[in-house]
């Protein structure tokens, strides 16, 4: 178990984005560009990053530029909590398979970063329509076919079991329209896996943000949280009319959106929670935000773990 002070609250690096700078994909850029993107995360205070594959796709990296990455974080003194792979389902029906490939690769990398968990999910890439919105959750995605659901029950005990293997976990992001895109689907999902290195990413803003009607956010936490063991963390400013069935969304710092995450996160350790944090944040700064948020959570837990 983790104290407040050494519990693991990482950076996402899904700002930074796939390309550098200069429009070459972030895979192929020297070390000096993922030096400079992990600098700016370590002077806002974080120790850990998640090097999701919306960044950094380090499964699909050669052995050499794994130990290149490797190396880079060392020099800028940062850790990796998490490895998170994202829009890239095991059940793509184009390509599952090679994800499914990437998949076992980051459960063989994470070890060796130190991490504890692997992320993944069913969301698929988000559509030119969804590219063209303001946000792109005010469009409707992929949705999950119901016929692959035992494939995908089927892949996940695979990754599950491999995780069980390298000592690590694997964790399931909810996300709207998929397997996992409600509390209760994502419940029956992972009992359904039955794997004790299977659990839940309890990103209740990916629903949250939704403008389409949601059960209050306490009913849906504490249906999950007892089966987390990771958790992409954000908060929404959200609003409702029932008469005239208009909603509004907007992403906000944890503290002013509106999940009450002090409430959340104590409610979460008295469940049992464990597992890392990882901060998350759309438009502005976002990992300005995140790094307030990630002060925030530190408090909570100090306050929490007294």
């Amino acid at each position: 178990m983790f104290t407040a002070e050494s519990w693991p609250i990482a950076c996402n690096m899904l700002p930074f984005g796939p390309t550098a700078p200069d429009g070459t994909p972030i895979a192929e850029a020297p070390a000096s560009v993922w030096a400079a993107q992990m600098r700016q995360v370590r002077e806002l205070g974080f120790d850990h990053i998640d090097p999701t594959d919306a960044w950094v796709p380090l499964g699909k990296l050669s052995d050499a530029r794994v130990k290149e990455f490797q190396a880079v974080l060392a020099d800028e003194g940062l850790a990796v909590s998490s490895i998170s792979m994202t829009r890239n389902s095991v059940v793509d029906v184009e390509h599952g398979e090679e994800n499914l490939r990437t998949a076992h690769r980051l459960i063989d990398l994470a070890p060796e970063f130190g991490a504890t968990v692997v992320n993944t999910g069913f969301m698929q890439a988000v559509t030119p329509e969804q590219q063209k919105a303001l946000w792109f959750w005010l469009v409707d995605g992929h949705v999950d076919d119901p016929e692959l659901r035992p494939l995908a029950i089927e892949r996940t005990r695979e990754l599950g079991e491999h995780a069980q293997r390298n000592g690590i976990q694997l964790s399931l992001e909810m996300y709207e329209d998929t397997y996992v895109g409600t509390p209760d689907d994502a419940v029956e999902f992972v009992t359904d896996v039955a794997h004790p290195a299977v659990g839940l990413n309890p990103d209740l803003g990916n629903l949250i943000r939704l403008h389409r009607p949601m059960p209050p956010y306490q009913e849906m936490f504490e249906k999950v949280l007892p089966h987390s063991n990771f958790w992409h963390i954000k908060n929404y400013m959200r609003d409702e009319d029932p008469r005239t069935g208009s909603y509004a969304s907007a992403p906000m710092p944890l503290k002013y959106g509106v999940i009450n995450y002090r409430a959340v996160i104590r409610r979460a350790l008295e469940l049992g929670y464990s597992g890392p944090f990882c901060c998350e944040h759309y438009g502005s700064d976002s990992i300005g935000v995140c790094a307030e948020n990630k002060d925030y959570i530190r408090q909570v837990l100090t306050s929490a773990l007294r």
